[in-house]
């Protein structure tokens, strides 16, 4: 039994053993002091984030080069049966793996970066965070109405990449174009309506055309793109109920809902101030041809009869 013991305390690969254990205890403290020392030193977040994530990552491929060191004389006579089991494992972690390399795609390919505005699998937000094989995001929308947070946190995984579309809301043109409509009535003085609101989207938008100028000529000369303009415009379109002038705009895709706020209030003060100049228009029904009835009471039967008169 004590030799037993002394042969099992002085075997080579349990030596190999606790030596990586050991190395990889104290790479894992090495990594958390850097990492608390990044979060007390760094006040800007975005370069806080950025550094963590970066010890991180470092700490995972010195671990993989320590334990490859300690066993580099062990494992070179089991080239084979590992070669076996990497193909069993990747088989069997095929999902695992392909988060990984979407991860190396988003890092590398510039899908997205923290800060983005994204939709992912049909789940729409803000990345917070990209790790090895999930992306988190603070999810927008769905019982929230507007581009507003709903408080859910989600994580998707990055093989996400090659499976759907990404849209990215904030990559190269952090901007969106949008739009309002608003019905006028018939009769109304159009052209007067049509420069009231010209007005309108002019104050309130035109700054935003003026920002994304810069970022739309850089998109334009990076990708195979059409100059359209950005300039705000109104558009008039006459249906069988009303004439619909249509706002269209560029706008910050984080201010989508109180730019909407700001144009509506501003043309319904202008609408009052018009002097019924500008009308609204609403859905209105009107029936017409309806048959005329006469109801008669017939005798001996105790009752009345519709009769159809043409």
């Amino acid at each position: 039994m004590e030799e037993n013991l002394k042969r099992w305390l002085f075997d080579p690969t349990i030596g190999k053993f606790v030596a990586a254990g050991i190395s990889l205890a104290i790479l894992y403290l090495l990594v958390r002091f850097a990492q608390r020392s990044v979060s007390h030193y760094v006040k800007e977040s975005a370069m806080r984030y950025r550094l963590r994530k970066s010890v991180a990552f470092l700490g995972y491929f010195l671990g993989v080069v320590v334990v490859g060191t300690v066993f580099s004389e062990r494992l070179s006579g089991l080239t084979v049966a590992f070669g076996v089991a990497g193909a069993g494992i990747a088989f069997a972690l095929q999902e695992v793996i392909a988060s990984a390399a979407g991860w190396f795609a988003i890092s590398f390919g510039q899908f997205y970066s923290p800060g983005d505005r994204v939709q992912l699998g049909g789940i729409k937000g803000d990345v917070i965070d990209i790790g090895m094989l999930r992306t988190t995001l603070m999810e927008c929308g769905q019982w929230v109405n507007g581009d507003l947070y709903n408080g859910r946190i989600v994580r998707i995984a990055n093989s996400f990449v090659f499976k759907e579309p990404v849209f990215n809301y904030s990559a190269d043109f952090p901007f969106l174009w949008d739009e309002i409509t608003l019905p006028v009535r018939y009769g109304s003085d159009w052209e007067f309506a049509r420069q009231v609101f010209a007005k309108v989207v002019h104050e309130i938008c035109a700054e935003y055309a003026i920002q994304s100028r810069k970022s739309w000529n850089d998109a334009v000369m990076k990708y195979q793109l059409e100059d359209a303009p950005i300039e705000p415009m109104i558009t008039l379109a006459a249906n069988d109920n009303w004439i619909e002038f249509t706002a269209r705009y560029v706008v910050d895709y984080r201010k989508r809902r109180f730019v909407k706020d700001q144009l509506f209030m501003r043309m319904l003060e202008e609408i009052d101030k018009s002097g019924n100049r500008i009308r609204l228009a609403s859905a209105t029904f009107e029936v017409t041809n309806v048959p005329r009835f006469e109801f008669q009471y017939v005798e001996g039967k105790g009752r009345v009869d519709p009769q159809y008169v043409p």
